[in-house]
């Protein structure tokens, strides 16, 4: 019988699987709470979960994938029109709540069924008829038009993207995850509450994050630390002053940062504070995890690391053909089969048709993968190529060695100047190793004579004495190319981002 929580089956029942500040529970706790979720949504074809930073939200979402039901996460950010476009779209049956939820207006014509964390008697829960390609998830992706796709994650999806982290990062049944990420994400769903159960162990969320509840847990025995960019950076910008914080960070076995590029300048103050070294991995909505740093492979800062086993990955040019084509792809472990020969392994294997400069846009395959977007035959059609790899939309760079270097989003980040193709993601850090910059963004605009200029987007650490438009050109031009050098920058007091900490390039003032 296919299980995604195998734990809950033979685990060692008195210990503790989730704790959301004071509150937690056990495995048998969770095991029979889960299964009286289950019991009460199964039959139904998707379940939305008003998905707050919340132990009921957890259990929740357990109790649904328990029962074969799809879950529908809800930002409870979101506003009206958005959450109205889910729902209608989505269709759910009931929606899981905390009872001491307060929910919008919207929301009330659905069956609400209140989440008991210490409810059930003790059943064992049962996965009876699930199949591997069943939906596990649909979670609402926003693109750049329109109003936001459905991206429907099957349960094997989920198996692959964990047991592949798994073996990546040497994650196992005694490692506790600290984290403070929302639950309406992959990140902190999938990887930060997901990913420990399936190991069978122990997930300790922040409820909100800060530095201070970093240090308590991983100085209490957490060994891992999930965050994104605006967290690390928050821990860097700390850790001089704080004693606790700097033994905490060293003593724990893995720092994993995602969602957005944590710019070098933060890996490089934690490391020369902690000599722990942050890892980076990359992903989507639609294709869960891609790549990652391995905890046995080299910490390098700015990339992405390797493919995760199974996921084969490749980069295009703008007309769909390979930049490797002429040479062999490189693969994260063993050998497998690709449109375009044989794929070797990445470790001491070097390969001159990745040269860590030309830029493609990055194409996925594998078990990892979404089904469809819901509702969206159109949406779905269109983000595949022919022989089904993913179209993600991410433009990167790889080394010789395999590595992946993401630069940025096709559609804002990637910058035709003067006949070059060029990655918005490393000027960005460039320009963040300039001492007098707190916050960067990097866009192009029309230019008559280049195609498009480069523009960057600069909050100054003083905004009373900003540094020099000139200073950072020739800041930047030293440190990559003259070509890369910004042309024109503006000075804001803030750069507009989402609830991920991604910097939302769109909302830059025209």
């Amino acid at each position: 019988m296919f299980s995604l929580f195998p734990a809950l089956d033979d685990g060692p029942g008195e210990r503790v699987a989730l704790r959301f500040g004071g509150r937690g529970v056990t495995y048998a706790e969770l095991a029979a709470a889960a299964s009286a979720v289950g019991e009460r949504v199964r039959g139904a074809e998707r379940v939305a979960v008003w998905a707050a930073p919340t132990l009921e939200t957890a259990v929740g979402v357990v109790g649904v994938l328990l029962a074969g039901v799809a879950a529908v996460p809800l930002n409870p950010k979101s506003g009206e029109k958005e959450l109205a476009h889910i729902l209608s779209d989505s269709a759910p049956s009931l929606l899981l709540a905390g009872a001491g939820d307060e929910l919008p207006a919207g929301l009330r014509g659905l069956e609400r069924v209140d989440v008991d964390v210490l409810g059930g008697g003790g059943g064992v829960p049962d996965e009876r008829g699930v199949r591997d390609e069943d939906p596990a998830l649909v979670v609402y992706t926003s693109g750049t038009t329109g109003p936001p796709k459905g991206a429907v994650i099957p349960r094997r999806a989920l198996s692959a993207t964990l047991d592949a982290l798994a073996d990546a990062w040497q994650w196992t049944a005694d490692d506790v995850l600290v984290h403070g990420l929302p639950l309406f994400h992959v990140h902190g769903l999938v990887l930060g509450v997901l990913g420990p159960l399936r190991r069978g162990g122990e997930v300790r969320h922040l409820g909100r994050f800060s530095a201070e509840g970093v240090a308590r847990e991983l100085n209490a025995g957490a060994t891992m630390l999930f965050g994104v960019p605006t967290m690390y950076h928050r821990l860097a910008e700390a850790l001089p002053d704080d004693p606790e914080l700097v033994k905490a960070l060293s003593g724990a076995r893995l720092l994993v940062s995602g969602s957005a590029a944590l710019p070098v300048h933060d890996h490089e103050r934690i490391a020369a504070a902690t000599g722990r070294r942050v890892i980076e991995r990359y992903g989507m909505t639609e294709t869960l995890m891609n790549t990652s740093v391995r905890a046995d492979g080299e910490a390098r800062a700015g990339t992405v690391g390797v493919p995760l086993p199974g996921v084969e990955l490749r980069l295009v040019e703008e007309d769909g053909t390979p930049i490797a084509a002429h040479g062999t792809p490189i693969a994260a472990h063993g050998t497998s089969n690709t449109a375009h020969g044989t794929q070797s392994a990445a470790h001491g294997t070097r390969n001159a048709a990745y040269d860590g400069e030309t830029v493609g846009e990055i194409q996925v395959r594998g078990p990892n993968l979404f089904t469809e977007y819901l509702n969206r035959p159109d949406a779905t059609a269109a983000a595949f190529t022919p022989d089904g790899w993913f179209r993600t939309g991410d433009m990167a760079v790889r080394d010789p060695d395999g590595y992946v270097r993401i630069v940025g989003r096709k559609a804002t980040d990637l910058i035709k100047s003067g006949g070059y193709k060029i990655g918005a993601g490393e000027i960005e850090n460039a320009l963040l190793e300039h001492p007098g910059v707190r916050e960067a963004a990097v866009t192009g605009e029309p230019d008559p004579d280049l195609g498009e200029r480069i523009v960057a987007w600069v909050v100054p650490v003083d905004p009373r004495q900003p540094p020099p438009e000139d200073e950072l050109a020739d800041h930047v031009a030293s440190r990559l190319a003259p070509h890369k050098r910004p042309r024109v920058v503006r000075y804001l007091d803030a750069l507009p981002r989402n609830d991920m900490g991604k910097i939302m390039k769109r909302a830059l003032p025209s």
